[in-house]
């Protein structure tokens, strides 16, 4: 069993990893600014600031698996991408991979064809400046890091989150960069998602890749 680190751990995808990596015997500790009202039996908690270097070292140290769970809004606001390089650093220092919760817009809709976030005009003004920093996540800054670091990118189909929770499954298909779209337009729950997560963190069969998780 591995000792997974989960920065973000009482989030909506951070939580649920929480839940299905404890379930499977791993090790693993959540850490995040508040803690949860209903703790998952198993997982150790530590509270902390994730812009905090120092914090975020000590959970990091000794991990096998790191997974970044953070979302670029509220506190991580304006400091996201900084605080996943950093993330980043640490991960590859410890020599540990680093899997990070993506967003669906980093993804394709068919092959060669522009990603989601080129075009923005469905999804409301108010989100276009966090759906573009966790895109330039897997454009930009992951590609751009030492290639020591094993990184995997996973991004959940659209439907995907806290508003549309939905109900374990047992299933899930995984693609690439180009989004599962089945008929009936992509989703996933949070438990189905943690699971294909998780699948990925044992399987090890991801390297420096974006991939994604819908029905």
């Amino acid at each position: 069993m591995s000792r997974i680190t989960v920065i973000g751990g009482t989030g909506y995808a951070g939580s649920a990893i929480v839940a299905e990596a404890a379930a499977r015997g791993h090790e693993v500790t959540a850490f995040s600014r508040s803690l949860p009202a209903e703790p998952v039996p198993g997982a150790t908690y530590v509270q902390g600031d994730a812009a905090d270097e120092a914090a975020l070292s000590a959970v990091v140290t000794g991990a096998d698996v790191v997974v970044g769970a953070l979302a670029p809004r509220g506190a991580l606001a304006g400091n996201y991408r900084a605080v996943y390089l950093s993330i980043a650093r640490l991960a590859d220092a410890a020599h540990a991979p680093l899997y990070i919760v993506g967003g669906f817009s980093s993804l394709r809709p068919a092959a060669g064809a522009p990603r989601f976030v080129a075009d923005l005009s469905d999804a409301p003004a108010a989100f276009h400046d966090e759906i573009r920093a966790a895109a330039a996540l897997v454009i930009d800054d992951l590609p751009a890091t030492p290639d020591t670091l094993d990184w995997v990118f996973v991004s959940p189909a659209y439907r995907f989150g806290s508003h549309v929770p939905g109900e374990r499954l047992g299933r899930y298909r995984r693609g690439g960069d180009i989004a599962v779209q089945p008929e009936d337009g992509g989703a996933i729950s949070g438990p189905d998602y943690a699971q294909g997560f998780v699948d990925l963190i044992e399987r090890g069969d991801a390297h420096r890749a974006h991939v994604n998780l819908g029905y």
